[in-house]
């Protein structure tokens, strides 16, 4: 055996041209290594005789008969001169018998529907004529006869076996399901598996052996596992896109669920997906309603994936992070709640459930249901109730990326002050449904400050009415008719600083309407925001005549050139009180009519004719700004910055009674003394580190050395 059969066994391994080849070569070391075997059986049994009679029992190499004791011999020896490159061939024999096991079904259906076109057998690749499918088959099936006659087939081809069976769950499963996520695929793969790929795991054993079944039955639940685990692992690769698409996406997520209790993937899947949110999702190349639209998506998609939402929480971990890390985000959130077009927010608010805040108490339905209670899965969180992590529906979920409510409330009174102040209208009917449904959610106190804002929009509707249907304040017979939008200053949200100064005529015609609300108020007065609001003025010039809705700013510029027809932007500035930059940028209105010219830097002249204005076209740039998209309230960093100020008596009086003081210990102080009362505000140390470095800047503090101190005066 190791000095003639085991060489010349392995000489047969050598190369190749084709797979039909190696199929060849492997054949026939295979019968020559049985034959050479079948030539010891007769000693063997003469020995096993002797034996028998000489009643010697000894086991030798752990084999209680001398035929077991040689099989353990003839695989040692040949594995002792296993050469490097056996592989190749045992592969092609088994490549080659798989594919005309595969093919061998289909190439009968093509045989019988269109045998003309037909002309290449799929399985052996010979022509139809010649096909050698049926003695590959047989082959086959006495080659691996022999080997597990021989003890030799896991030893030689167990390997070998598994990794094309591997190799081809793979492809089957990459071809199956590759960018298709409206279908469920777990049955149709494990049909596949049971009829093709262990139908051809039968014809290698094929024998009824208790043995071979139960090997074969525990072969199946390990390829099983890996159908299982190929499939989780493909469709965890594909899971941004199957969120993005959700709920066209559902079967593929009900597989993903399924295939996540047979597997143990679920570190996989959160490390996976959270690397691919943070490189698709999370960057500035992404608009924040993007990605509130894929965050939305995701915690639907991963909801139905694990009901515990366990994996909800982890995943969206970096999410939370980067939405509290934009500017815009709230902002974005409460436009998709109260927007008209069709939004998943806006259809969740309208669903009206309630905002659930206290959600640890245990629900007289989890007693009844003990008996179906399942514990939580090992990564949760152990400082957080299950019912809390089950019961938080999505408004919820962007709520608490904050922490608070308030601050989607202050934002939506900013935006219900927006909305109000640019319609002009007076109909707040689609306005008071929102509020109504938010107040469900938020509660009636928090947005007690909007149902004032409304309220004064609805007045101001009335007290117009009255004031210019009544004869005695004469207001019919002014110059121009004109309406107030009369807000209480102490409900609204703090409104953008801007100075403008109006045309005497409309500042008298604003002080006669002042008195008469003061007439009829009693102990009430107006103070009025002249630059808010719209103006509707008539245009006439020597050829042609306009009629525009424009802003106070636009109606105060263009009516001082009826004084004057040239005017450089310094005089207008100096004129209007407001910045030149401001200036240049409402003037461009006027530019992108044909009313003005800019003849030098900063210097416009009126154009009173057209055939003028043909030899000077508008530039393309000068374009009108849309007015409805610049807010007339204060932003969120204004509002930030005039809380701060709160604090900057306090840390005056401090610096002047310690004269120095680290950032620390004014912190500290602030927390104790500045910090208290209702109406408190907080200060992170961040945020005061910044807003003493701005009083640096300013040169009302000094900063040397780690400590703090006021210059001398």
């Amino acid at each position: 055996m190791r000095q003639k059969i085991t060489p010349d066994f392995w000489s047969r391994f050598s190369e190749r041209k084709t797979e039909i080849g190696g199929f060849e070569r492997f054949k026939d070391a295979v019968d020559f290594l049985y034959n050479s075997f079948s030539n010891f059986l007769p000693m063997l049994e003469n020995l096993e005789k002797f034996r028998t009679i000489s009643r010697i029992n000894r086991v030798i190499y752990g084999e209680e008969t001398l035929l077991g004791t040689f099989k353990v011999i003839v695989t040692s020896t040949l594995l002792s001169q296993l050469p490097l490159t056996h592989q190749i061939i045992t592969e092609d024999f088994y490549k080659v018998s798989f594919k005309v096991f595969c093919n061998a079904d289909k190439s009968d259906v093509d045989q019988d529907e269109s045998s003309e076109d037909v002309v290449q057998c799929g399985g052996c690749s010979h022509e139809i004529e010649q096909c050698h499918c049926q003695a590959i088959l047989l082959v086959f099936h006495e080659t691996n006869r022999k080997l597990i006659e021989l003890d030799l087939l896991e030893r030689l081809a167990g390997e070998v076996i598994t990794t094309l069976i591997h190799i081809r769950i793979e492809n089957h499963v990459q071809e199956s399901c590759k960018g298709s996520f409206d279908t469920s695929y777990i049955s149709s793969l494990e049909s596949w598996l049971s009829t093709v790929v262990m139908g051809w795991l039968t014809h290698i054993y094929n024998v009824n052996a208790v043995s071979t079944q139960s090997s074969i039955k525990k072969f199946h639940q390990k390829i099983s596992h890996f159908l299982y685990e190929t499939y989780t692992r493909t469709r965890i690769e594909q899971l941004f896109n199957i969120i993005i698409e959700y709920p066209d996406s559902q079967p593929a997520v009900e597989d993903l669920r399924i295939c996540l209790q047979k597997t143990d993937l679920r570190l996989y899947l959160t490390q996976k997906l959270q690397r691919a949110l943070e490189t698709r999702l999370l960057h500035p190349g992404v608009n924040t309603p993007d990605v509130l639209t894929a965050y939305v998506a995701a915690i639907r998609a991963l909801r139905q994936l694990d009901p515990t939402g366990v994996l909800l929480e982890t995943v969206t971990l970096p999410v939370r992070h980067y939405l509290r890390w934009r500017d815009d985000t709230v902002r974005c959130v409460v436009s998709s709640l109260t927007e008209e077009g069709p939004s998943e927010l806006a259809d969740e608010l309208v669903r009206g459930e309630a905002l659930q805040l206290d959600e640890g108490a245990p629900s007289d339905e989890d007693m009844t249901n003990w008996e179906g209670w399942n514990p939580d899965p090992v990564d949760a969180d152990p400082s957080k109730t299950s019912k809390s992590r089950r019961t938080s529906d999505i408004i919820s979920m962007l709520v608490n990326v904050y922490g608070s409510k308030e601050l989607f409330v202050n934002e939506y009174r900013t935006l219900l002050a927006d909305r109000l102040l640019s319609q002009f209208t007076y109909n707040t009917e689609k306005e008071i449904r929102y509020l109504e449904l938010l107040k469900l959610r938020f509660g009636e106190s928090q947005l007690h400050y909007c149902e004032v804002m409304l309220k004064d929009v609805y007045d101001s509707k009335r007290i117009n009415a009255h004031l210019h249907s009544d004869p005695n304040f004469k207001l019919d017979r002014q110059q121009f008719p004109s309406t107030a939008m009369i807000l209480s200053a102490q409900f609204w949200p703090p409104f953008k600083e801007e100075t403008l100064e109006l045309p005497d005529f409309v500042k008298e015609h604003l002080q006669i309407y002042t008195k008469a609300f003061e007439t009829l108020k009693g102990n009430r007065t107006l103070s009025w925001k002249p630059h808010l609001g719209s103006v509707n003025i008539d245009i006439e010039l020597k050829d042609r005549k306009f009629n525009l809705t424009v802003s106070p700013i636009h109606a105060t510029i263009i009516w001082h050139f009826q004084t004057k027809n040239q005017w450089t932007v310094e005089e207008l500035s100096q004129l209007m009180h407001v910045p030149a930059t401001v200036l240049r940028r409402k003037i461009a209105f006027w530019q992108s009519q044909g009313m003005l010219r800019e003849i030098s830097t900063d210097s416009f002249l009126l154009v009173e004719e057209s055939s003028t204005r043909s030899k000077c076209p508008v530039p393309p740039d000068m374009v009108c700004e849309d007015e409805e998209t610049e807010s007339a309230m204060a932003s969120a960093h204004d509002q930030r910055e005039e809380e701060l100020q709160v604090f900057w008596s306090y840390i005056v009086g401090m610096l002047t009674n310690l004269d120095l003081m680290p950032l620390e210990r004014i912190h500290q102080m602030l927390k104790m003394f500045a910090s208290q009362g209702p109406t408190a505000v907080e200060c992170s140390l961040r945020e005061l580190r910044n807003f003493l470095d701005r009083k640096v800047r300013e040169h009302r503090l000094l900063f040397s050395g780690g400590f703090y101190r006021l210059p001398k005066s």
